[in-house]
């Protein structure tokens, strides 16, 4: 099926369960991620992982991880970043076999209309494809709008304005600022409430993000020395594990489809400039360095075992700091390898 401008909010708030594959594509990258992460948000669910490459290699994956119970409990949706033509046979093999226990979410750039992989989503009932496009003007505003009102925010045409320019018009960095926003006024969906300028005023960058998000570049980096004496500062209690992890998972989701686009041929500066305001400024030394390094199919396996180490987290009697620093301090000595 076609996905439409006026329909897509609901299909994603309300999702139908038989639809078993979403390919979101169009130029705008960071919206297709942002509808992507509104699908899992809609469903609870966690998010899978699987690169391109193994899904060519053996298309029979894709399905069988689909129709794979999740053995943690919960929703899981199976994803796919960047998606590319060398996914075709598995989305074949998805839409052809049995219901499946998880949807497939497949993020592609700009795709031609003859795409075969565009083709196979448009015809099937089972499949929903939706074309991204950069909002501008009061599209951005009303995208801004929308997004907030699901997190409980009654937002002003010039406020909106304000917050699409900040985000340059980046839905999901949008979708992350607001929900910050949400959370210092108290808003939400059940008891909305009017965010205006002087609530943008008072909410700063997070510090102790920037400093999770540290911890998660010297395991990528390779510098295992330097993040054995971090990790030997954090409290014993281990509390900022999962945070540590998810800042983690956020670099790795920016590194991932950045890292296939070199694999394809495009320049690393092209790739670099393509992250526009969603890198921030003094990061880009530091992940151009990790682009050059990391392969998109190491970066995926990283991935799968952050997923499973922030289960085990959630789940274990383990102690937290111990399960995190053996992990990270795994990633580091891969990394030296590299």
């Amino acid at each position: 099926m076609k996905g439409s401008k006026g329909s897509i909010g609901r299909s994603l708030d309300q999702p139908n369960r038989d639809v078993r594959f979403y390919l979101f594509h169009g130029q705008d990258e960071s919206q297709s991620r942002a509808l992507g992460a509104r699908l899992c948000e809609a469903l609870g669910a966690s998010r899978f992982l699987i690169s391109a490459g193994s899904i060519k290699s053996d298309p029979a994956s894709l399905p069988d991880e689909a129709g794979a119970m999740n053995l943690f409990g919960g929703v899981r949706v199976v994803w796919i970043e960047p998606a590319t033509k060398d996914i075709e046979e598995g989305v074949v093999a998805l839409l052809e076999g049995p219901a499946s226990e998880s949807p497939v979410v497949a993020i592609a750039g700009a795709l031609p209309k003859s795409s075969g992989l565009l083709k196979l989503a448009e015809a099937s009932p089972l499949a929903l494809a939706f074309a991204s496009y950069a909002p501008e003007g009061q599209d951005a505003e009303r995208m801004v709008i929308d997004v907030g009102r699901r997190f409980g925010l009654k937002i002003a045409p010039a406020v909106a304005a304000r917050v699409a320019g900040a985000a340059n018009n980046d839905q999901a960095i949008v979708a992350q600022e607001l929900q910050k926003l949400a959370l210092y006024i108290d808003a939400s969906p059940h008891a909305p409430k009017e965010l205006d300028h002087d609530a943008i005023d008072a909410v700063g960058a997070d510090n102790s993000e920037g400093d999770f998000l540290r911890l998660a570049d010297l395991a990528l980096s390779g510098s295992v020395a330097e993040l054995a004496e971090e990790l030997a500062r954090l409290p014993t209690a281990g509390s900022e594990a999962i945070p540590i992890v998810r800042s983690l998972q956020r670099r790795l989701l920016m590194l991932a489809p950045a890292r296939a686009k070199v694999e394809r041929g495009e320049r690393p500066d092209a790739v670099m400039a393509s992250l526009g305001r969603t890198l921030f400024w003094k990061d880009k030394p530091v992940v151009e360095r990790l682009l050059k390094k990391w392969r998109a199919e190491d970066l995926a396996t990283v991935a799968e075992r952050t997923g499973r180490l922030e289960r085990e987290l959630i789940f274990s009697p383990v102690p937290q700091s111990e399960a995190l620093g053996e992990e990270l301090l795994a990633i580091a000595r891969k990394a030296r390898s590299l």
